[in-house]
């Protein structure tokens, strides 16, 4: 039952970074909110994983790691000018 908790905290901390999303200001303010809904969503997969007894979850939290981090590689490597939202 704490894993279900915790999951529905961290669904609700979610909305948090959707703000951040919305308000901005920066490119980098918008890009740091999607890490956070890639880390809060590998966090509630492992935890449903757990209080479920579903380790495919597991294997569905991995690749949301890999993409997030893909994401963040390809968020750092884009030129400045391209970005939209920076001055």
């Amino acid at each position: 039952m704490l894993d279900l908790g915790l999951a529905v905290f961290l669904l609700l901390n979610l909305l948090a970074g959707l703000w951040r999303v919305h308000r901005g200001p920066t490119a980098a303010d918008r890009m740091l909110a999607a890490l956070l809904f890639g880390t809060t969503t590998v966090a509630v997969l492992l935890l449903l994983a757990e209080a479920m007894a579903l380790p495919a979850l597991r294997d569905v939290a991995l690749l949301f790691v890999v993409l997030a981090a893909v994401i963040a590689v390809a968020f750092t490597r884009v030129p400045r000018r391209f970005r939209a939202g920076e001055d």
